[in-house]
C-alpha cells in the first residue's frame, strides 16, 4: 500500500546512474536508488560491494563523478567533470545535509560534551534555535531512545549501545527529512546491538524515511520496503523483502545470504 502511495509523490531521495571512483579504483558503476517519504531502504552486500560509499555520496561527504542525486525533487548542481566533479552550491550542501543526517558506525559523538550537550550542539549552532527549546526537545529525545537518565553523563561513560542511541537522538534532533545509518550496530555486542535494533525498528514503525546499511540480514527484512544488494558496485538484485529474502533470484546473493547464515 505504501509504495501504491508514493508513487503521486516526489522522492525523499533519488539516485541515478550515479559512478563513484577513487582513482583507477571504480567503487559504484551505476547505481540508482529511491526513498519515497516513509520508505525504509536497506543496502545490503559484502565488505567493498559500495554499499557505505553510496551512503556517504548521497550525504555529499563524497564526491561522484557521474549521474544524478536528487533530494526533495531539487537536483544536486555540480561543476567541473570526473575526478574534478565537485558540487557547485556549499549553501545547497549545508541545506541537504542538514535534511539528510548520518548515524555512523563508530558514533562520533564529542567526548568533551555531556550527552545532552552532544544533541544539542547541532540544532543550536547550525539551525540557531533556542536554546530553551532544543534543550526540551533534546531531552525528550533522549527518553525516546530509553537513555533519559543519561543526559548529564559523558560519552565515555557510556556503554557502546547508549552512545549510538545518543547517535540517533543526535540525528533526531535536528528534525530531518531522512536518516542514513552507516552500519549502526557493527561496532557492538550482540547485546547491545539489539537496544539500537529496538530503536530502528521504532523508527520504521514511526513511518520515518531511512536507508540503513547493515550486516544484519534479519533487521533488513524486519524493517525494509525496499532491499538493494550491491555487488562489486553494481545492484545485483533488489526488491521487497520477501523477494531478496525468500525468492532469491541471482546465485550472487543466494551465496552472500548463505555465508551470512553461517557466520
Amino acid at each position: 500500500m505504501k509504495e501504491n502511495m508514493s508513487d503521486t509523490q516526489t522522492p525523499v531521495i533519488e539516485v541515478r546512474d550515479l559512478h563513484k571512483s577513487y582513482g583507477q579504483l571504480e567503487v559504484l558503476k551505476g547505481v540508482d536508488l529511491v526513498a519515497h517519504k516513509g520508505d525504509v531502504v536497506s543496502l545490503i552486500g559484502s565488505s567493498g560491494s559500495g554499499k557505505s560509499t553510496l551512503l556517504r555520496c548521497v550525504n555529499l561527504l563524497e564526491d561522484s563523478q557521474q549521474g544524478d542525486i536528487i533530494f526533495d525533487g531539487e537536483p544536486v548542481h555540480w561543476k567541473g567533470e570526473g575526478l574534478n566533479r565537485h558540487p557547485a552550491d556549499k549553501a545547497q550542501v549545508i541545506r541537504i545535509r542538514t535534511n539528510l543526517t548520518m548515524v555512523f558506525q563508530q558514533f562520533n559523538l564529542w567526548a568533551h560534551m555531556s550527552i545532552l550537550q552532544n544533541v544539542m550542539e547541532a540544532p543550536v549552532t547550525v539551525l540557531g534555535e533556542d536554546l530553551a527549546v532544543v534543550e526540551e526537545r533534546a531531552r525528550k529525545l533522549l527518553d525516546k531512545v530509553g537513555i533519559g537518565d543519561k543526559c548529564d553523563n559523558y560519552p565515555a561513560q557510556l556503554s557502546g549501545g547508549q552512545q549510538q542511541r545518543a547517535a540517533i537522538a543526535r540525528a533526531l534532533a535536528m528534525e530531518p527529512q531522512a536518516l542514513l545509518f552507516d552500519e549502526p550496530t557493527s561496532a557492538l555486542d550482540p547485546e547491545l546491538e539489539q537496544e539500537v535494533v529496538k530503536v530502528i525498528k521504532d523508527l520504521a514503525k514511526e513511518g520515518r524515511t531511512m536507508i540503513l546499511v547493515t550486516h544484519d540480514m534479519r533487521l533488513a527484512a524486519d524493517v525494509s520496503d525496499h532491499v538493494i544488494f550491491l555487488h562489486q558496485g553494481r545492484i545485483e538484485e533488489q526488491g521487497t523483502p520477501d523477494e531478496v529474502f525468500k525468492n532469491t533470484k541471482t546465485e550472487r546473493l543466494q551465496q552472500f545470504l548463505s555465508a551470512t547464515v553461517s557466520d
